[in-house]
């Protein structure tokens, strides 16, 4: 559609722009347009340095993980309560034919 515009059809348009919000508020529209476009191309760029940062450590973690044998987890009855507390024995998955 914005291809097919003839120079006409757009005077028109920034004319009807330019009656609806006045010459005095244009300015401050672009200006804040521009504050929000920088502030998403910078969210965008954190957001993409995220996610590069936390691959490397996603995979030092499984690495990691694959090199130590799981520590026993212990379940306490109540907060602060030792006496009750006991071993867990994860089950693993058997096999049957």
């Amino acid at each position: 559609m914005m291809g097919n515009l003839k120079p006409l059809e757009i005077v028109l348009i920034i004319a009807v722009i330019l009656l609806l919000f006045g010459a005095k508020k244009l300015p401050d529209m672009a200006r804040s347009l521009g504050k929000s476009a920088r502030i998403l191309k910078s969210e965008a760029k954190a957001m993409r340095k995220d996610d590069e940062s936390a691959t490397p450590a996603k995979e030092a973690a499984a690495d990691q993980s694959a090199q130590q044998p799981a520590a026993a987890r212990t379940i306490q009855a109540a907060p602060g309560d030792v006496t009750s507390s006991r071993p867990v024995n994860e089950a693993k998955p058997t096999t049957q034919s």
